[in-house]
């Protein structure tokens, strides 16, 4: 796998009152990743950026949504969500303080 097509897989963690949810209790990361990224590519590049070990990847594409700005319509683009699962015993901290 190219480490430069890795690195870009991931764009930003997902934060939502949902995503808190299911890391507290299931141990599961959310990632906003590229629209093109396959299960095999998010599991490898959290494994290669925050040197865990993936148990599982499931991957969600979400659609935009229409709206209206004064009238006319119009269309939020939309992205694709990875959860991320890891190994009983392993965690990612994204506030970047040292343990």
């Amino acid at each position: 796998m190219n480490k430069e097509r890795l690195i870009n897989v991931l764009i930003q963690p997902h934060v939502s009152e949902k995503s808190a949810t299911v890391a507290e209790k299931a141990n599961q990361y959310v990632f906003r990743v590229i629209d093109d990224a396959t299960k095999s590519d998010v599991k490898a590049a959290v494994e290669m950026m925050f040197e865990v070990k993936v148990m599982n990847v499931n991957l969600l594409n979400r659609p935009g949504k229409t709206r209206r700005f004064k009238n006319l319509p119009g269309k939020r683009t939309g992205f694709k969500k990875a959860y991320v699962r890891l190994v009983a015993g392993q965690s990612i901290d994204f506030t970047g303080t040292a343990k």
